[in-house]
């Protein structure tokens, strides 16, 4: 996924008991917009090859139908739509949905991990996730299909094979961007064995001639920690991290 530009002013949680997912119609794009977007699109291309313009979704609106419910308006296209970020005239950009998975080891630390330098946003520090994409044949976008993908990103990026039945929902982040993330937490496994699993994903993907996404993992306690990760953090981590070790008895410096 193209990293965007913030639009708002920080990261925050949205506290939702019950997300509802409806699909609405893909952004229309002048044909100025649709020029800039291939050109700006062409040249990230040629900087890193490694990009794909397959199929992604976007949110197309986020609004609140009760203190805890919230419904989330999604629209299908492709990976290409986000250079529209740096079109400085656009007013079809639309913001990312994704999906992230808090992973906790036995102790309570949290499992983080930094982009690598092939991905769209190198260094960045975040949870393990990524965008969501289109449903597969007639089958629907709810939250039995978040799980799945949610399961598939957490396995890809780490090496952590947690079945969709285990995750549990958690809550939902609205990115500084805009973006609409669905957060999922899965059971907690001795810290020897995430790191096991990422080494043995990460040297797999190496022996097939493939970065990581993730080149590095890294456990924290806190928010106190995360100065400690060189590099961008992705703005949503700092209050997810908050709650999550306040919530969990582990907000303590070490």
């Amino acid at each position: 996924m193209i990293e965007q530009s913030a639009r708002r002013p920080g990261a925050e949680l949205l506290d939702v008991h019950r997300l509802r997912l409806v699909e609405s119609a893909a952004p229309r794009l002048s044909p100025e917009e649709r020029l800039a977007m291939n050109e700006v699109w062409d040249g990230l291309v040629r900087v890193n090859p490694s990009f794909f313009d397959g199929p992604v979704l976007v949110c197309a609106a986020a609004d609140r139908e009760g203190p805890h419910d919230l419904t989330v308006s999604w629209a299908r296209t492709t990976y290409r739509h986000f250079a529209l970020r740096r079109v400085p005239f656009s007013t079809s950009w639309l913001p990312s949905f994704f999906v992230a998975v808090l992973q906790p080891a036995d102790d309570g630390r949290l499992l983080v991990g930094r982009m690598a330098n092939s991905t769209a946003a190198p260094g960045r520090w975040q949870l393990p996730g990524g965008s969501l994409e289109p449903p597969e044949c007639d089958e629907p976008l709810d939250m039995r299909a978040l799980h799945r993908h949610a399961a598939r990103e957490l396995v890809e990026e780490t090496g952590i094979d947690a079945s969709p039945d285990d995750l549990t929902f958690w809550n939902v982040t609205r990115a500084g961007n805009g973006g609409i993330g669905v957060l999922f937490r899965a059971p907690s496994l001795p810290a020897k064995r995430l790191r096991e699993c990422y080494e043995a994903m990460a040297a797999a993907e190496t022996a097939q001639g493939r970065d990581p996404e993730l080149d590095r993992i890294a456990l924290i306690h806190s928010t106190a920690q995360l100065p400690d990760l060189m590099g961008p953090h992705a703005d949503y981590l700092e209050p997810i991290v908050r709650r999550y070790t306040e919530a969990n008895g582990t907000d303590v410096s070490i």
